[in-house]
């Protein structure tokens, strides 16, 4: 399933930072990231998300949030926030409704897939990539920072 050239879909979840955020809320300000991945605490996962929260600076310049989503709680992401240095704002997706939603949910598993979802400030997603196998993790923050560049 592509959304490239899509509207994304809209969502509100509960984050690490104590509020909810709504996606539709960057729209006209700013340029969206969705990082899903499979756990908080895994090893590829507690790997890839303090890669993207070392270069949140990067991001902000190109009017850039990244947001990173999974099935864990906020209270989870909170601890594993702490843990690894993440600043990172992490979306509780408790159902794996939006990641449904996003074609990334391994129900089977009970947990989302890993991929990244650029979203620009039109609300459209504009690139896409959704990993082989959920321990794959092959696309950094220098790839996406040069998509978002390119917007």
């Amino acid at each position: 399933m592509t959304l490239t050239g899509q509207p994304a879909p809209d969502f509100t979840l509960p984050a690490s930072t104590g509020q909810d955020i709504t996606l539709s809320s960057y729209r006209g300000h700013k340029n969206v990231v969705l990082v899903f991945y499979p756990l908080d605490f895994s090893p590829v996962c507690s790997m890839q998300l303090p890669e993207y929260s070392g270069r949140q600076d990067d991001f902000t310049d190109a009017d850039t949030v990244v947001l990173g989503i999974n099935r864990d709680s906020a209270y989870t992401h909170k601890a594993w926030a702490a843990e690894y240095g993440i600043e990172l704002p992490l979306l509780a997706d408790l159902n794996l409704d939006v990641a449904r939603r996003y074609g990334v949910a391994l129900d089977e598993r009970g947990i989302s897939g890993r991929a990244v979802f650029l979203i620009d400030r039109e609300g459209q997603v504009r690139y896409q990539h959704v990993e082989t196998t959920p321990g794959e993790y092959t696309v950094r923050p220098d790839d996406v920072l040069e998509k978002v560049k390119a917007l």
